[in-house]
């Protein structure tokens, strides 16, 4: 239900001060958002880059190891993720993951009776294991992002196209009201003034 508005010099005031309030506040409200703009085109960057970085890897496997398709040879388990150490950053008041390290275990393998390529194998593995770690983390901080986009671009609307349209209509109204009212008052002075001079001119 809309509030009803008490048209009076006291509202007047407070409405002001409430217009006065939503502008100075909406420019940083808007700055942020822009900044969280920025912060989500980095971070979409970031992710192609690091999606284009593991085809890359998984291109390469195939065409340095085209022994892999050799079913007498088994390479399953030769690198294990122990530890996936995340930290956080704050970018633009919003909480946001940062990868540190990825620690990586590689099997134990008995040097002689695997072939050669498997080492070449395994550093492809390590480099795989790090990028898809890597990858997750960016997906997380971009979503992160986003979701802190659509929130205050929701905020930045509402001052917009609510708050501050609604505070000047209000300030508007009053005005309008108190200013009527005031030439009014006026009229039926003037009127009230000239009564009482007629009234004495017609006096005994």
């Amino acid at each position: 239900m809309a509030e009803r508005l008490a048209l009076n010099k006291s509202t007047l005031g407070r409405k002001r001060a409430e217009l006065r309030l939503l502008r100075r506040v909406l420019p940083s409200l808007d700055l942020k958002r822009r900044q969280l703009m920025g912060e989500c085109a980095r971070a979409r960057a970031a992710l192609a880059e690091q999606e284009a970085a593991l085809d890359a890897l998984a291109a390469r496997a195939g065409a340095e190891l085209p022994m892999l398709a050799v079913p007498e040879v088994d390479v399953s388990g030769l690198v294990a993720v122990r530890a996936v150490v995340v930290a956080e950053d704050n970018v633009v008041g919003v909480r946001v993951p940062r990868l540190e390290r990825v620690e990586v275990e590689e099997a134990e393998r008995a040097l002689l009776t695997l072939p050669a390529w498997v080492d070449v194998l395994v550093v492809l593995l390590r480099q795989a294991v790090e990028a898809r770690a890597a990858l997750e983390v960016t997906r997380e901080r971009l979503r992160r992002l986003e979701r802190a986009q659509r929130r205050i671009t929701q905020r930045v609307n509402l001052f917009e196209k609510v708050l501050v349209p609604g505070a000047q209509e209000s300030v508007r109204r009053i005005g309008i009201f108190l200013a009527d009212a005031e030439r009014s008052l006026v009229v039926r002075s003037k009127i009230a003034k000239a009564r009482h001079a007629v009234d004495r001119g017609r006096a005994p």
